[in-house]
């Protein structure tokens, strides 16, 4: 496979994971260097994937902090229940502008801009771009962010209408609606950073976001109270977009033309509102299930969304870093396409699927055999009881079950729509898999509480994963509409880690709940986890193990040797 990384010159400044331009220059100028064009893609993928997993271990870790100091400050009570209901704003904001939303829509947009300039296109496409849609942008983003402050009330009652104190999760969202523009220019800016191969401005986003956060609620929560939480929300998205703004002003204002491919000249066509609408629609039922969960847990005993919230922060990590391999390589398919190489892209594109599957499922296995230690550890503290543990760690184990379909749901989506067209297949399949969490949540809350919201979401997702993936069968070998994987060579990879993962979960709770320490519980779980995993996934041959342990090498080398300064 042959991945030809585009950056423009003298952004080098900018990121780490790049390219240096000479190097690139080299192995691109006749394609005469295969095997060093391939090499130098490895280097950049392997540079892009540590800076950016880095960076999102240190903004995960700050979101445990987060979360640590939520719960020691304000518990898991109706104050934390009201401030939780505020927070869907900023969550459906982050996966509407910065994860599932304005990325995949503008990512192929900015790759096919660069495309277009490097073969020497009339103007400037990628300022042209900006241009276009920035504006138009912020005023849409501004005025969705005023409409959602000043229906707050009407807001809280439709997400959770038993809630104990309405009144106090309407100041919460007032201040959280802010996020929609700022959330939103910080998508933007990491879409186009990415577009242009710069992974370290945004990778470092929730970095700042967290940070913003947590020092409000230390300094304002004595006073404030909760809305201390809220106010941190509106600082951390301002800074968020704070972070990126000199990286994407500089690439910007370079107009030299950025390196690529020798496919056919990519058309110039404006963003389509069809393609926004069809990525802004699915990551809208995508986020909905935080709606399902919460709607049907404001009517159980309080606390009832603080459980289920912490057990899912949790247990999101795993997901949050396996897809992070799909974050680095979506620009490298975008442009594979732009470039006209259908091949590449999806080989690119299996190889994501297999390495993020056993990524996701280590974690798994980890959450579900250590769940008690782990939130033992994390917030048994100050106001967080003993009897908090226990029900978040039973939410956590079922919620877990769903990770690999999440996973899954995430990095398919950006095969649909990498070609930069719309496409309404994955809007209707995950709408499918709304229906099912909705009908199983509302059968099962009363007689399961929230166990029963958790089983619902990992069985609707699922069913959204395993339609998506099916979908992408009937797609033409040589589709302008997105990438065609060979499905069954997918799930039978899919099927050697699914094994280790059942062998290894069971391995690890029992070594786990042999210890009485939570440190040690902990410790010796996830060593077992790892251990038994990482050898099964081998034996059976999963090629996503393979690829991992090869990356470890390969980044282990590079760090010894001082490769990465």
């Amino acid at each position: 496979m042959t991945v030809v990384p585009s950056q423009p010159p003298g952004s080098e400044t900018d990121s780490a994971a790049t390219v240096p331009a000479a190097r690139a220059a080299t192995i691109t100028g006749d394609g005469s260097d295969p095997a060093a064009a391939a090499s130098a893609s490895r280097k950049f993928l392997a540079r892009a994937a540590l800076i950016t997993a880095s960076l999102s271990i240190a903004g995960s870790l700050l979101g445990l902090v987060r979360d640590q100091a939520l719960a020691r400050l304000f518990g898991a009570g109706s104050d934390t229940d009201a401030f939780l209901v505020a927070w869907t704003v900023p969550e459906f904001a982050a996966t509407l502008l910065i994860e599932d939303g304005l990325a995949i829509a503008l990512i192929p947009a900015f790759s096919m801009a660069l495309a277009r300039r490097a073969r020497g296109a009339a103007g400037d496409p990628v300022r042209a771009l900006v241009a276009a849609t920035l504006p138009r942008l912020c005023l849409a983003l501004a005025a969705v962010a005023a409409l959602a402050a000043g229906t707050a009330p009407y807001l809280v009652r439709a997400l959770a209408p038993g809630l104990p104190d309405p009144g106090l999760a309407a100041d919460c969202t007032r201040l959280t609606a802010t996020c929609v523009l700022s959330f939103g220019l910080a998508g933007y800016c990491s879409a186009a950073l990415r577009a242009h191969r710069s992974f370290l401005a945004p990778a470092a986003i929730y970095v700042a976001y967290n940070a913003g956060i947590i020092t409000a609620m230390f300094v304002f929560g004595d006073s404030w109270g909760v809305r201390s939480a809220a106010v941190g929300v509106a600082a951390g998205g301002c800074l968020m977009v704070a972070v990126q703004l000199p990286s994407l002003w500089r690439q910007l204002a370079s107009r030299t033309p950025a390196l690529g491919g020798t496919g056919a000249d990519a058309e110039a066509r404006p963003m389509q509102l069809a393609l926004v609408a069809s990525v802004l629609l699915f990551a809208l039922c995508r986020q909905s299930q935080v709606l399902v969960e919460r709607f049907l847990a404001s009517s159980l005993p309080s606390g009832a969304i603080s459980h289920l919230n912490y057990a899912q922060k949790v247990a999101q990590i795993p997901m949050t870093l396996s897809l992070m391999v799909c974050t680095v390589t979506f620009p490298v398919v975008a442009r594979a396409l732009a470039d006209g190489d259908t091949e590449r892209a999806r080989t690119r594109v299996e190889r994501d699927l297999a390495l993020a599957s056993c990524l996701v499922l280590l974690g798994m296995c980890a959450v579900i055999a250590c769940a008690p230690q782990m939130i033992e550890l994390l917030f048994q503290r100050g106001a967080f009881t003993a009897s908090d543990t226990a029900a978040t760690s039973e939410v956590m184990r079922v919620y877990a079950l769903g990770l690999l379909g999440q996973t899954l749901v995430g990095a398919l989506v950006r095969s649909y729509f990498s070609a930069g067209r719309p496409r309404w297949y994955p809007v209707g399949m995950m709408a499918a898999g709304i229906a099912v969490t909705s009908a199983i949540g509302a059968a099962t809350v009363h007689a399961w509480g929230v166990a029963g919201i958790a089983a619902a979401n990992a069985f609707g997702i699922t069913v959204t994963a395993a339609l998506m993936l099916v979908g992408l069968r009937t797609s033409r070998p040589h589709s302008p509409h997105g990438v065609s994987i060979r499905v069954r060579q997918v799930l039978a990879e899919l099927s050697r880690p699914v094994c280790a993962a059942l062998v290894a979960t069971v391995a690890g709770a029992f070594v786990a709940s042999r210890l009485h320490s939570p440190v040690a519980g902990l410790t010796a779980g996830c060593l077992t986890v790892t251990a038994v995993f990482v050898l099964l996934a081998c034996a059976l041959g999963a090629q996503g193990s393979a690829s991992a342990l090869r990356s470890v090498r390969t980044l282990t080398r590079r760090l010894t040797h001082g490769r990465f300064r």
